[in-house]
């Protein structure tokens, strides 16, 4: 290893020590993250004390994430990162439907639910929603037993797990459900409505820093796994929100801009009589069939 290094000298000196990596895409990428961070710091010519800033803020960004707020998560998606992931990785067909971001509110322990059920738990108040969906292939063949995992926010914007104290810690608007015979699966909820991303930790102060929108539009979560076919992570938005031109983590696709239709009380699509308003979406997700 060589000494008295320069500000110019050091970058491949670093480089090399990746040379004995057994793993050539380990390798690659440490080769490239060493090369364009040190390309940073000369661009903008960081000093100590910006570095210092640096370190602290991914440091309070890891102590405030927790199985339920992924600050580290929201982190990528404020700057775009998860965005131009989606996108470079991004193998769908035409016919196939978009995918977009996991976002920070999914949880593993989610509970099950059958098809039908309301998966608000009774716990949450609002708007009354009805969500029917298709789960098909490429040809409009359904797909039956594909796993769907849904959830989004209540009508104030917030998640079960922002509000984990006053819900007692149980989960609502959220659950996994199974695709039928027919490749269809429905559930009642509330309807969700638009909030801005979290600003109370460290990427709020990114937001802030840059005068820009914490919004979100209003939207809901879903993740498909089934046999044969690739996963899909993608959400489906509010045609008339006023924030789909502003998404703070740039995950609208005009693709994924559906009606959520709104009704006078009277029969549901589940043939119960509601005696307030409500909504309806309907949507068909198309999965590609995987590789081999």
């Amino acid at each position: 290893m060589s000494i008295d290094l320069t500000e110019n000298s050091i970058t491949k000196e670093v480089q090399s020590t990746f040379d004995g990596c057994h793993d050539a895409r380990t390798r690659e990428v440490f080769v490239a993250l060493v090369r364009h961070l040190h390309d940073f710091a000369r661009e903008v010519r960081l000093t100590g004390e910006e570095w210092f800033t640096a370190v602290d803020f991914l440091e309070r960004v890891g102590k405030i994430t927790t199985a339920t707020r992924q600050e580290y998560v929201l982190l990528s998606d404020i700057l775009g990162l998860s965005v131009l992931v989606d996108l470079i990785n991004d193998q769908s067909r035409p016919s196939a439907t978009d995918s977009t971001l996991l976002g920070p509110f999914y949880v593993e322990g989610r509970p099950t639910a059958p098809n039908g059920a309301d998966i608000s738990a009774g716990i949450v108040s609002g708007m009354p929603l009805f969500f029917t969906g298709r789960v098909v292939g490429p040809a409009g063949d359904p797909i039956p037993g594909a796993r769907v995992d849904t959830w989004h926010s209540d009508g104030d914007g917030l998640y079960d797990v922002q509000q984990a104290e006053r819900l007692h810690g149980h989960l609502a608007m959220r659950a996994l459900l199974t695709t039928d015979g027919e490749g269809r699966f429905w559930y009642r909820s509330i309807a969700p409505r638009y909030y801005p991303v979290p600003t109370d930790g460290p990427c709020g102060e990114i937001i802030r820093a840059a005068d820009r929108s914490p919004m979100r539009p209003e939207h809901i979560h879903f993740r498909f796994h089934a046999e044969g076919y690739d996963p899909l992570i993608t959400m489906l938005f509010r045609a008339d929100d006023p924030y789909l031109a502003s998404d703070a983590v740039f995950g609208v696709k005009r693709s994924l801009v559906v009606d959520f239709v709104q009704h006078e009380p009277g029969t549901a699509p589940d043939g119960t009589v509601v005696d307030v308003p409500f909504q309806t979406v309907d949507w068909t997700f198309t999965l590609n069939p995987s590789a081999g």
